[in-house]
């Protein structure tokens, strides 16, 4: 039995090829994160779409368009398989006849770094890796804590002081160590460099590996899934590091290849970040190809405080592609949102999914959406999570 079609990885920028044998982290030559490739001829005569639905819920029930060869190395919590919630009453204040969440709070550790830190941590199993380190805002760190404990490695993690403390119990109850770090997840990604190199951990860096936006790419399949093989027309994400808007451009780009798309209509990816930290949407609105480091980034929503992305080229070309936009909201209208969200829909997002509500209401005022259009907002996790945070925001 086929466990994962994975071929090789690739620079996304200058198109050399790497070994999916062997431990990888990005393209030195160029600074670029790397693609892994399938076999996805192969993996269209073997594979029926419709089967997928009898397999046991969860992310690994895609495991052949996946990166792990060995089943034994797949280190699962249930993470995937989250509901599309469909919300009326939103929806209707707004004059929106399809608006939906993807509500990723369901995951383990509570958050959508689940999915990524599942198929990272599982690879670097099967590869040997021992030990990993990230710097994190927050939810990731919490993640590698978790499915670092269930693979039997030792973990390290760099996160601001002011990360919300949540995140702090749950990485460290999870036995990693923590280190707290004046600054920005920015300066964290330069301690844990350091330590890295110094001591040889396994740095699990948003894009620093290839394998975290594979499985965040699973959204972008049960999305097209739910949605009955077709896509919605509008896909609202928040963007820090970028991971999941990038995974499900690839995964819409794979499942068109294996002929599982019934239309080929592309939906057009909205980037969403706070107007205290907005790299993306500075670069967008100015026609860039990359980002500038955005200097003295703040806001409450502690995912999107990410100053450059490594893979900047890849988001802003694939907004582009799909015909979409980038937009920056104020931690005003996301507090407002939040608290919107969970009064009209029960739906207690954290303040990085609210921000996609309130970016949705600047669309409607700008009329770049329609009334009758499939929109998605993505909540990457609970607002459980940020208690300390909105207990003093008011």
């Amino acid at each position: 039995m086929k466990t994962s079609f994975l071929v090789n990885l690739t620079c996304s920028n200058c198109g050399k090829t790497f070994s999916a044998e062997a431990v990888q982290t990005y393209c030195a030559d160029c600074n670029s994160p790397l693609i892994s490739n399938y076999d996805l001829n192969s993996a269209r005569a073997y594979l029926d779409r419709d089967e997928l639905k009898t397999c046991p819920k969860g992310m690994w029930r895609w495991h052949e368009l996946l990166p792990v060869f060995d089943s034994q190395n797949m280190v699962t919590l249930g993470e995937g398989d989250t509901p599309l919630l469909k919300i009326p009453q939103t929806g209707n204040r707004l004059g929106l006849s399809n608006l939906f969440v993807k509500d990723e709070s369901g995951n383990p550790t509570a958050s959508f770094k689940a999915r990524g830190l599942s198929a990272a941590i599982s690879k670097a199993k099967e590869l040997g890796v021992k030990k990993v380190i990230i710097p994190t805002a927050g939810n990731a760190g919490g993640a590698m804590a978790a499915y670092a404990a269930r693979a039997g490695m030792s973990a390290l993690i760099y996160m601001p002081k002011d990360t919300p403390i949540a995140n702090m119990v749950e990485s460290r109850m999870c036995g990693a160590e923590v280190i707290l770090v004046d600054g920005l997840i920015s300066d964290a990604a330069k301690l844990a460099n350091e330590k890295a190199r110094a001591e040889g951990w396994f740095d699990l860096s948003t894009f620093k590996e290839p394998y975290r936006m594979e499985g965040k790419k699973v959204m972008g399949y049960e999305l097209a899934e739910s949605f009955n093989w077709t896509l919605p027309d509008v896909i609202l994400y928040p963007t820090g590091g970028g991971t999941g808007l990038v995974g499900m451009w690839k995964a819409f780009n794979e499942l068109e290849e294996l002929g599982w798309l019934d239309d080929k209509k592309r939906p057009r990816m909205v980037s969403v970040q706070a107007d205290g930290c907005a790299p993306v949407v500075k670069a967008f609105n100015s026609g860039a190809s990359s980002c500038d480091f955005w200097q003295g980034a703040q806001t409450t929503a502690s995912g999107l405080r990410v100053p450059k992305s490594f893979a900047d080229r890849l988001i802003l070309a694939d907004i582009r592609a799909s015909e979409g936009t980038a937009i920056a909201v104020s931690d005003a209208a996301i507090l407002t949102a939040q608290k919107t969200l969970a009064a009209q829909e029960g739906i207690f997002a954290a303040p990085e999914g609210a921000a996609c509500l309130a970016a949705l209401e600047e669309l409607i005022n700008q009329k770049w959406v329609k009334p009758d259009e499939r929109i998605v907002l993505f909540n990457t996790g609970s607002g459980l999570k940020y208690l300390d945070g909105i207990k003093q925001g008011g």
